[in-house]
């Protein structure tokens, strides 16, 4: 059977098992860690939950998470699945981080692709409340209105990069060779390095071609490192 890439993430998990997963790319819940967890496919569900199901403390790590993590995120992957997305209040959300994070241009897709009148992360109460309080100054004149307060940002409530780096494999490798499909690859091989090309590049989200050339490379290494063992 021919090899068929896909982008996007599976189901999204249950919430004990999101909650981990969030834990385990350094949002800080109280929950045991997913050290394997997928990043974009954790950000995406996290989004979900917090733009569709109203839950305002995780919107808040996690927009605390990207400002402070969001260059060793793989935006190739993030943008083409979330231009794809369902949710209007999902893509909103993500165009607003974008447009925050405009010195980023790999996520300028983001920006150009949001279309409409911004949405009101509150369901009641957001004009009282800008009025009151003001517009959070990250999401000040993007595609979601927040009001000044309404979501927490701060920096205890999410790992740094030194400690992320000891907790997630794939985060080190992103920070080691920059976050593209190759890292991901990298990372999975390191776990198992037996993998069949077509089930790493199901893994990674990748093309069954960069999955081939990768496990290409890593076994040559692997190769060299038991040669010099041995001599």
């Amino acid at each position: 059977m021919a090899f068929s890439r896909t982008l996007l993430p599976g189901p999204r998990p249950d919430a004990d098992q999101l909650t981990a997963d969030m834990v385990g790319i350094g949002m800080r819940f109280a929950a045991a860690p997913n050290r394997h967890a997928n990043i974009e496919d954790t950000l995406i569900h996290a989004s979900e939950v917090g733009m569709g199901e109203d839950d305002l403390r995780v919107l808040s790590v996690l927009t605390t998470w990207f400002g402070v993590h969001h260059a060793r995120v793989n935006a190739d992957r993030l943008v083409r699945v979330l231009e794809q997305h369902p949710s209007r209040r999902v893509r909103a959300y993500w165009a607003s981080i974008a447009a925050w994070q405009e010195k980023d241009r790999r996520l300028k897709r983001l920006v150009v692709g949001h279309e409409g009148e911004p949405v009101d992360l509150l369901s009641v109460g957001t004009d009282f409340q800008i009025l009151r309080r003001g517009e959070d100054e990250r999401f000040a004149g993007t595609a979601v209105r927040v009001p000044a307060g309404t979501l927490r940002d701060r920096a205890a409530d999410v790992l740094s990069a030194e400690l992320l780096i000891r907790q997630h494999a794939g985060y080190r490798n992103r920070v080691h060779m920059g976050p593209s499909w190759r890292s991901d690859l990298w990372t999975l091989l390191e776990r198992d390095p037996d993998l069949r090309v077509a089930e790493l590049a199901r893994r990674a989200y990748c093309s069954f071609a960069t999955a081939w050339q990768v496990a290409q490379d890593f076994g040559l290494i692997r190769r060299a490192q038991e040669e010099t063992r041995v001599a």
